[in-house]
């Protein structure tokens, strides 16, 4: 068994196809193949199903992708050791929502990549049934979702949250809303209403709390992020988690800001997941820890805030 043939069964699954593998490597395609069938005759295992519309890893092989990862991980530490260059491009994929992106999910990727230099990580923002289904599949390695405290859980994968809070009204510091401590239904219908795409929670939510009602006037984005943006060039408001607003770059240099909305104290929690089906790489693991972390960190920066916050629970669907 040889190094490469590891790295190359790993190709095929960051591709996603034995044809985009060969090319990436810049290998023929039956040289690939023929190396790879090599390697499933050594394991004694199907590694690859190998169909008219291509090949792509077997189930079998991914179960055996956390241990090819842990052999890769060990002979790139040789490697810089020694001091010779990284032969790896592994890539972690990570599908997420857009709630609390930027205030926990990308000080956490800078972190990972510190400790895990030759790991590409490679961010699908998605929503949250499609995060679901790539976790079911392993298309996968880790998922960040969101619920209303009262959603049922997704079997088969494993939750920890992360963040729990409230929503909370988002607009510009020179917004009329600024003026209000809490903001009710009614001055919300008053003002250009930025709203979440259908399939995102805040859309199911809004709709909820409008009860059939319509703004002066709104909008549709694809996520939290798009929403603050959208809000920042003074489009309108929108209604989000408190975690995606507090410490947020756009937050804290005074552009947007928040206030609670009234009499609405439904809890939002934001969850990482991944599939119970699978063996979890040293890597997946490595992120998740460092996620769970910063979400303790970010608790602690926003007490005394005014936002909600609650300790981490891990609950097994």
């Amino acid at each position: 068994m040889r190094t490469e043939q590891l790295e190359y069964l790993t190709a095929v699954t960051r591709c996603g196809s034995l044809r985009r593998a060969a090319e990436e490597l810049h290998l023929s395609q039956p040289a690939l193949s023929e190396t790879l069938k090599n390697l499933e005759r050594e394991l004694g295992v199907t590694l690859l199903e190998r169909q008219r519309s291509g090949a792509k890893i077997s189930d079998e092989g991914r179960e055996l992708l956390p241990h090819i990862d842990g052999v890769l991980e060990a002979v790139d530490r040789l490697r810089r050791a020694a001091g010779a260059p990284s032969s790896l491009g592994r890539v972690l994929r990570l599908g997420t929502v857009n709630a609390a992106t930027v205030t926990l999910l990308t000080p956490a990727i800078r972190e990972f990549r510190a400790g895990h230099p030759s790991t590409q990580v490679e961010v699908v923002a998605d929503r949250n049934d499609s995060i679901q289904q790539h976790l079911h599949e392993g298309d996968l390695d880790l998922g960040i979702a969101s619920y209303l405290r009262d959603d049922g859980l997704p079997s088969g994968l494993h939750t920890t949250e992360l963040l729990s809070g409230r929503p909370v009204v988002c607009f510009r510091q020179d917004s009329p809303l600024a003026a209000l401590k809490v903001v009710a239904v009614a001055d919300l219908l008053a003002q250009p209403l930025i709203v979440m795409r259908s399939g995102y929670l805040m859309h199911r939510y809004i709709h909820r709390v409008l009860n059939g009602r319509t703004p002066s006037f709104s909008y549709a984005a694809d996520g939290a992020e798009m929403g603050k943006l959208m809000v920042a060039e003074g489009l309108g408001a929108t209604v989000l988690p408190d975690y995606s607003v507090c410490n947020d770059p756009l937050e804290r240099s005074g552009v947007i800001t928040c206030r609670p909305l009234a009499d609405h104290a439904t809890d939002l929690r934001v969850v990482t997941q991944r599939s119970r089906a699978h063996l979890v790489p040293a890597a997946v693991r490595d992120l998740q820890a460092i996620l769970v972390r910063r979400a303790a960190e970010h608790r602690r920066s926003t007490r005394g805030s005014g936002h909600q916050d609650a300790r981490p629970s891990t609950a097994d669907g």
